[in-house]
């Protein structure tokens, strides 16, 4: 049965490929019937050669049975222009997630994927666990979600159909791609979702799940603001609202919900709100007493529950991903922040952490998902995505940042090296530890040393590499100072090649105290991702010239060290194998 239309008059309408716009109700259960394939079917007091198009009154057919209460008067409605439609292929899948995996195996826009990914994963830069589009470039990650009992990740897509032409990759519009997960770790493509239409590009945006849907909200350039909504298993068939672009500021955006209103966030600081989706109230600004400036902070942003707290994630141009941490007086709908912190420790570009896409884990946890800029250029693909953190809250309701369990199922062979020595001034070479694609979990001691440092993509003679050093300040330097200690990751001397860009170090001033230095450090070909002590992450992107850069050291400077223990784990790769044997 058609349920009431919660949109008013607005409707929904298919993409305009399809050519049909009905209101809500209908719209929904012509999709039930000849998308979705259920067992529902439109049926009428004329039905001979009924037009979808046609006017009258509709009831629902379940198998042969008419249901006399439900009756729906349909008045069809124009579809808007879609001034700007894309060329990309798009399929109608069916309504089952069985039917669904089955039309995937033999969807044309899959197999190109798979072709794609074949073709680039000869690639000695394509990372072998990081999340990285099947094909063209990538940006932001967008709506991350979890819907029927997965993670869904989208984020800004560039499909080379309309400028295939490498010095055209400037040209290319944006597409919301879209992966899923089961575990955070393991991704599979599933088709583009979100197509342009009246909009020229679809920007950032996130979405919000229901009980019965997932609505995604976000800029659409040249057109608005612009909402879409989908209900099928695996999220495939996205429907925008008739009304587009709704009555909203226009964008980069999140969206929540409270009650039976819809929330939204245009920028990190302009509220607006709204109970149909098509009508939306500003409130104007959302921060209150904010003691750090916001600054350009106001792209890509992300509004959760964290344990008690709440957790406005965004981009900033100039610094990248950051967080605020503060408290959410919901009657007012005002944000109070007591923390700030970031995901990028230097600059955007080259090769730093650029955008966060964020979701609550259920759990009063936040899985993030950022992406990270490319640093040697391709005509093929450029960024990747982060590992999935979790983000959760220490006893002194500050930040935890830590990489999601999962990813311990990669773990392939493992090595460990017990307590040792470090002496000072000396390069202690692991000699039995090597590779490309490496976890390591380390645990040093500074002791008095000035410095202690890890070194990884190592070439022999350390013509490369990349360095996780840590500046052992936690102790009154001097009758004036107190200073404390700072975690640098320098890639500075990552690659000799020629037409890689080198950034400088990322740098973070942190408490240690009195404990030792704990260090997870995640190696995937051009990538480096830092954990340290489960409050500080740092990663670059690094792209070594030599085949010989794959060596680890450790380093104290000044006066001995210790290390405590490293165990080192081969990761295995979460992409299907080329021919001819491992990546």
């Amino acid at each position: 049965m058609p349920r009431a239309s919660r949109y008013g008059k607005a409707g929904l309408t298919y993409p305009g490929w399809l050519g049909l716009t009905l209101p809500a109700a209908v719209c929904l259960a012509v999709f039930l019937a000849s998308i979705h394939a259920a067992t529902c079917a439109l049926a009428s007091d004329s039905p001979r050669n009924l037009q979808l198009t046609t006017p009258g009154a509709y009831t629902v057919v379940i198998g042969s049975v008419p249901g006399a209460n439900a009756v729906q008067i349909v008045t069809p409605t124009q579809a808007p222009s879609e001034k700007y439609a894309s060329p990309v292929p798009r399929q109608v899948f069916s309504g089952t997630l069985a039917e669904q995996e089955r039309d995937l195996k033999t969807s044309a826009l899959m197999l190109r994927f798979a072709a794609s990914r074949q073709k680039l994963a000869a690639d000695p830069y394509r990372p072998a666990y990081h999340f990285v589009s099947p094909e063209s470039q990538m940006n932001d990650p967008n709506g991350l979600c979890f819907w029927q009992g997965r993670w869904h990740l989208f984020y800004q897509a560039y499909p080379p159909d309309e400028f295939p032409e490498p010095k055209d990759i400037p040209k290319r519009r944006q597409h919301w791609g879209h992966a899923v997960s089961d575990d955070l770790v393991h991704w599979r493509d599933l088709p583009y979702a979100i197509y342009p239409g009246i909009e020229r590009m679809c920007f950032s945006g996130s979405t919000v799940v229901e009980s019965n849907q997932v609505v995604a909200f976000y800029p659409g350039i040249d057109a608005g603001q612009m909402v879409a909504i989908a209900e099928d298993p695996l999220l495939l068939h996205w429907m925008k609202l008739v009304a587009n672009p709704v009555k909203s500021p226009t964008g980069d955006s999140c969206i929540w919900k409270e009650g039976d209103t819809y929330f939204g966030l245009v920028g990190a600081n302009n509220l607006v709100s709204s109970r149909n989706l098509v009508e939306w109230t500003a409130h104007g600004g959302f921060l209150e007493g904010n003691p750090f400036p916001l600054e350009d902070a106001g792209a890509c942003p992300n509004f959760v529950p964290i344990g008690n707290k709440h957790l406005l994630l965004s981009f900033s141009h100039t610094k990248g991903g950051q967080y605020l941490l503060g408290d959410y007086d919901q009657p007012r709908h005002r944000f109070k922040p007591y923390a700030q912190g970031r995901f990028n420790h230097g600059t955007v570009s080259p090769g730093g952490v650029h955008a966060p896409s964020a979701a609550a884990d259920g759990q009063g946890g936040v899985i993030n998902i950022l992406n990270i800029n490319d640093g040697k250029p391709s005509e093929d693909w450029d960024q990747i995505m982060s590992l999935a953190q979790r983000l959760t809250l220490d006893s002194d309701q500050r930040l935890r940042i830590e990489p999601v369990e999962a990813i311990a199922s990669l773990r392939g062979a493992h090595q460990h090296v017990g307590e040792t020595v470090l002496p000072a001034n000396q390069d202690l070479v692991l000699e039995t530890i090597k590779g490309q694609a490496l976890e390591l979990e380390v645990e040093l001691d500074p002791q008095l040393s000035r410095w202690v440092q890890l070194n990884v993509l190592r070439s022999p003679q350390a013509e490369e590499q990349t360095s996780i050093t840590c500046y052992n300040f936690d102790r009154k330097l001097s009758i004036w100072y107190d200073t404390q200690s700072v975690i640098c990751l320098d890639g500075s001397r990552s690659s000799t090649l020629p037409d890689v860009w080198l950034r400088p170090p990322e740098r973070v001033v942190m408490e240690r105290g009195a404990g030792p230095l704990k260090l997870r450090v995640f190696i995937d070909r051009s990538v480096v991702e830092v954990f340290v002590n489960g409050k500080v992450y740092l990663a670059l992107r690094v792209y070594p010239g030599r085949k010989d850069s794959v060596g680890v050291s450790v380093r104290a400077q000044g006066q001995d060290a210790m290390l405590k223990r490293l165990d080192a784990w081969q990761m295995q790769s979460i992409w299907p194998q080329p021919p001819g044997g491992d990546r």
